[in-house]
């Protein structure tokens, strides 16, 4: 966790104290209990840094204590947070597309698409005060699109915040038949102590195909959450033997934040796609949202402050380990797939000198091709990682 992360509560915090304390002379006993009342609505921010999304949390916390930066109380009506209206953020650089960048022999050539569109309706029905996390994007607005037309590959990405979760980013990676990815991770707002929501589909060649859907753990002993969760998930996963795979330790420890539930599956058969993975998936998103609704928020900042200890732990442990850096560096560089994993994908993670170490890929060394921009970032292309040295079903 950056230095300045750690400044967010004790700023917000103090300067509730220090205007309280201006002004208590004066001030009735409800003046207190706005006070207070402000103090436990605060929400750490999910950049590492103090930026405009910070400033504008720590606002938000002073607003509700009729307190301003200024000494100088503003009507929160009179408050305009930036944020882009969900119908223009759904559509933006033609989403959901409807045909690939590459080339493909399938009616249907973004396979993951449909899971993108029904989260998308998803959100949007199920989630409440749902808006787009523009300051996390704005940062970089390679973030939400890029593209390498010489290679047909391109990306895109979004990101939402709500009263349940503190940040839900989602990413489409297209480059034909080669690629198909679709990854999703959702954050919850750190006032519940639960697993965070992890999704990683991909596809390569339309033959090799591999998929992951977890509730990731944030402790080792499940206990330690506000409630248990992995009860609930069993009978999904029993439905769908399919998705029964156990992950090698190639990339991960297993032990830590991934549970005993997750969905894994390596296969070959791209039925499995709609007849288990995309119901699976259904049950399980919806499963983590009836979580935090069924759970009481703890207000208390000491609690707060430990959960998102430990969505920076998860955040740090991933970006080091994460083998779609490889794809990302092999299309974009490695300077953008730095930016992109530290400051996008796992944005409370602190970034190392150097940057990322771009770990094997399903069995290859390296970016695939050896570094080289081949296949549409396919590590199964031709100049990618060799066919022999992919891992077997019962491996990651």
């Amino acid at each position: 966790m950056k230095a300045q992360h750690l400044l967010l509560i004790p700023l917000a915090m103090s300067a509730v104290d220090a205007f309280s304390a201006l002004s208590s002379s004066s001030s009735s006993s409800s003046s207190l209990a706005r006070r207070n009342s402000g103090i436990r609505s605060i929400r750490m921010d999910s950049e590492s840094s103090l930026d405009a999304s910070a400033m504008n949390s720590i606002s938000r916390t002073l607003q509700k204590s009729n307190l301003h930066t200024s000494q100088s109380p503003i009507p929160l009506q009179q408050k305009h947070i930036n944020t882009t209206p969900i119908h223009e953020a759904q559509v933006a650089h033609g989403m959901p597309w409807s045909d690939t960048i590459g080339q493909s022999d399938h009616e249907e050539p973004l396979l993951y698409m449909p899971f993108w569109e029904w989260q998308i309706e998803h959100m949007k029905t199920s989630l409440t005060n749902l808006k787009c996390d523009d300051d996390t994007l704005d940062a970089n607005p390679s973030f939400a699109f890029n593209s390498n037309p010489d290679k047909k590959a391109r990306i895109v990405s979004q990101c939402y915040t709500s009263d349940e979760y503190r940040k839900i980013r989602m990413t489409y990676y297209d480059a034909g038949d080669n690629t198909q990815v679709f990854n999703s991770v959702w954050y919850p707002d750190p006032k519940y102590n639960l697993p965070i929501l992890g999704i990683d589909l991909l596809a390569f060649n339309r033959k090799k195909f591999l998929a992951i859907v977890d509730f990731q753990p944030l402790y080792e002993d499940e206990t330690d959450h506000a409630t248990t969760f992995e009860h609930r998930l069993s009978p999904i996963k029993n439905q769908y033997e399919s998705l029964n795979g156990k992950m090698s330790s190639k990339f991960y420890d297993e032990t830590q934040f991934f549970s005993q539930q997750m969905l894994f599956a390596r296969f070959e058969d791209s039925s499995v796609v709609t007849d288990d993975l995309f119901p699976a998936f259904q049950r399980y998103v919806k499963m983590h949202n009836k979580l935090i609704k069924e759970t009481e928020p703890d207000a208390l900042t000491s609690n707060i402050s430990k959960v998102m200890d430990r969505q920076t732990a998860y955040d740090t442990y991933s970006a080091e380990r994460d083998p779609a850096t490889g794809l990302f560096a092999s299309m974009f560089g490695k300077e953008w797939a730095d930016d992109y994993v530290f400051d996008f994908l796992f944005s409370l993670s602190e970034k190392k000198e150097g940057g990322v170490v771009i770990p094997p890929m399903f069995g290859g060394g390296g970016p695939p091709g050896g570094g080289k921009p081949s296949g549409g970032g396919n590590p199964f292309a031709p100049g990618g990682a060799k066919d022999d040295k992919a891992p077997s079903t019962n491996g990651r």
